[in-house]
């Protein structure tokens, strides 16, 4: 089981902070993401992505991961656990079912297959005639859909793979692709059940059932708060002063949002119905306002900046002297 250098996947640097961490998997995800990518490995860098931030976005997981990469990977606990990469197989559902072994080894969640189990996660005597039916395993994976897919309902393919016993009891990994329905306001982390999907049941018991958990891609422009969309609008110092009309991205297209005189950094201003869709109606779209400073003035422009100053009877800091 090799080491996997998270921030190497993200291409970020080992002190980087949450922003930058946050902002290059949003790039890494949009750009991999096996929708949209013709990159012939598109699929497992998403994975490997994924689960790249779900460690490093959490501080404790992180704290954990870099003490072991201060010592070179080495020393950590290598398991061997069961199932393909990308799937997890159990009798029940597990939080971590769509990482790799290295991840489970550190975090924990990999199934564990019963005492005198085989390479495959089952009984050498499982394939007895004397054995009792058993229900097939479970099978949990992600499936990564865009923001913008959620607006309405759609079907979308998945791939995937789980294990199949033939006739004299022998076990290889066989490849499945079904058409899924994803219904319309599907949320993060809710899960779409395929009932008989999963892993072979033994003698006549059903197949096990396959479990799609979602995984809602980063956007580009957009943070979600529940149904909510929460976008962040730059404003020049004089748009801010002044107030101005601009044209504002949606889900759905663009549309016209007026910008009020005097506002303030960090005012949101609230689009209502331009959010994600919800059971009932849509959520709303937040306009952050965020004032953002010229990169560089010229002389002229320092001027009238200056005349402001002299002009303005205004102290920011005024409580400061209070």
């Amino acid at each position: 089981m090799d080491f996997q250098d998270y921030y190497k996947i993200l291409s970020v640097a080992p002190d980087a902070d949450s922003k930058t961490i946050k902002t290059a998997y949003r790039k890494l995800a949009r750009k991999y993401h096996p929708d949209v990518s013709e990159h012939h490995e598109a699929e497992e860098k998403f994975k490997q992505i994924a689960e790249a931030y779900e460690v490093l976005k959490d501080p404790k997981k992180r704290a954990q991961y870099d003490e072991l990469r201060e010592h070179g990977g080495q020393g950590y606990r290598q398991e061997q656990t069961q199932g393909t990469s990308g799937q997890h197989y159990s009798q029940s559902s597990s939080d971590h079912g769509d990482f790799s072994d290295f991840f489970s080894s550190i975090f924990g969640g990999a199934y564990q297959p019963e005492e005198g189990a085989g390479a495959h996660g089952f009984s050498q005597q499982g394939f007895s005639s004397q054995r009792a039916a058993r229900k097939g395993q479970d099978i949990e994976t992600d499936m990564p859909i865009f923001l913008e897919d959620t607006l309405a309902t759609s079907s979308k393919p998945i791939s995937y793979s789980l294990p199949h016993r033939d006739a004299q009891g022998q076990v290889s990994q066989v490849n499945k692709t079904l058409n899924v329905k994803i219904p319309a306001g599907v949320a993060e982390g809710e899960r779409i059940r395929l009932k008989g999907q999963g892993g072979q049941g033994l003698g006549d018991a059903p197949s096990g059932d396959l479990y799609l958990r979602i995984r809602l891609v980063p956007h580009p422009l957009f943070d979600v708060e529940a149904h909510n969309l929460i976008l962040t609008v730059p404003l020049a110092p004089w748009e801010a002063a002044l107030g101005t009309s601009l044209e504002a991205p949606t889900l759905s297209g663009k549309i016209k949002i007026t910008i009020p005189a005097n506002s303030q950094s960090g005012q949101r201003l609230r689009i209502k119905g331009k959010g994600l869709v919800r059971k009932q109606g849509h959520g709303d779209l937040y306009a952050v306002l965020k004032v953002v400073m010229p990169g560089s003035v010229s002389e002229e422009s320092k001027q009238h900046w200056q005349q402001l100053a002299d002009a303005a009877a205004f102290d920011p800091r005024m409580e400061w002297r209070q």
